[in-house]
């Protein structure tokens, strides 16, 4: 099969699209032929070598934690899927990933596709829906009625946490550039504003939660914790921020992790008509050096799929 692969830490010129032996699976896994595979910065993160203590792999190494595709093979032991069933799922960070023809991955990480959307785009879905899911509903613990700035909104985790708060009944004031506004008006956002100029005069606030996607100083974040109201949270998906014990406003990251179930209830609010997948471009998997490198220079227009030939 082919599959992109790098074999040593380093920058976007590692990336080598060539000839890979198709995996097996073993007990509990199922072999996925991939429809898409959906870019994630995480992806570039691992690649560089910036995770390796967190994420070691081993070499060669196929990138990719997002994946839809179908069924090709089950493991031994494995049930409830059968060849040919369109799945999509977030991958495992240290094992080889879906930026290939195949890719194996844990049966317990499995979810079935959306049926409303092209199957590659489904790939777009799995780790960033669920991290927005779980910063909004684990971490912040959003409520209706609450009012929840997600800082940085135009990227990917930013869209769906829009979208999920509106569901949550929040309200929802969304940062993001301009080229962004519309999409996020169509989403739900009650309120969009460019960027935070000045903390103390931002509409809409104090807010009960505060979501934070964008890399941040101590500093920053000392303002972003000004914008919340007492006893509320700044939930992280970048820089740690520190508490305000005196006023009860807590600080906490999101981690995000595959969950089967969350991810099923993410696709049928999709094919339910009240979540929208958004992908900015698709490009041929041979093309992932250079996703990679487009990403690094910051010309990435939102979410790219990668697709086999």
């Amino acid at each position: 099969m082919k599959a992109v692969r790098f074999h040593r830490y380093g920058d976007t010129d590692v990336l080598a699209y060539e000839d890979a032996p198709r995996p097996a699976p073993a007990a509990g896994q199922v072999l996925v032929r991939v429809a898409g595979s959906a870019f994630n910065p995480i992806d570039a993160s691992i690649r560089a070598g910036n995770l390796a203590e967190v994420f070691p792999v081993r070499f060669p190494h196929v990138p990719g934690v997002e994946v839809a595709g179908t069924v090709a093979e089950l493991g031994p032991d494995v049930t409830g899927w059968q060849p040919g069933d369109a799945v999509l799922a977030y991958l495992p960070m240290t094992d080889d990933g879906a930026a290939a023809e195949y890719v194996l991955a844990p049966a317990e990480t499995l979810a079935a596709a959306p049926r409303t959307v092209p199957l590659a785009d489904a790939a777009a879905l799995p780790a960033v829906g669920l991290t927005a899911w779980q910063a909004l509903t684990e971490v912040a613990e959003l409520t209706a009625g609450q009012r929840i700035l997600v800082n940085g909104a135009g990227g990917a985790v930013g869209g769906y946490a829009v979208q999920l708060a509106k569901q949550l009944g929040a309200e929802v004031t969304a940062t993001a550039a301009a080229r962004s506004a519309d999409r996020l008006r169509s989403f739900g956002a009650d309120r969009i504003i460019d960027h935070i100029e000045d903390p103390a005069a931002v509409p809409g606030a104090p807010f009960d939660v505060l979501l934070n996607l964008v890399p941040t100083t101590p500093e920053r974040n000392a303002a972003l914790v000004g914008l919340v109201a007492d006893g509320g949270v700044l939930v992280s998906a970048t820089t740690p921020a520190q508490p305000d014990p005196a006023r009860g406003v807590r600080a906490a990251q999101v981690f995000s992790r595959s969950d089967a179930a969350q991810l099923a209830d993410l696709v049928g609010r999709v094919d339910a008509g009240t979540l929208r997948i958004d992908v900015a471009e698709r490009r041929p998997l041979a093309d992932t050096a250079g996703v990679h490198a487009d990403y690094a220079a910051g010309r990435l227009p939102g979410r790219t799929v990668l697709i086999p030939a």
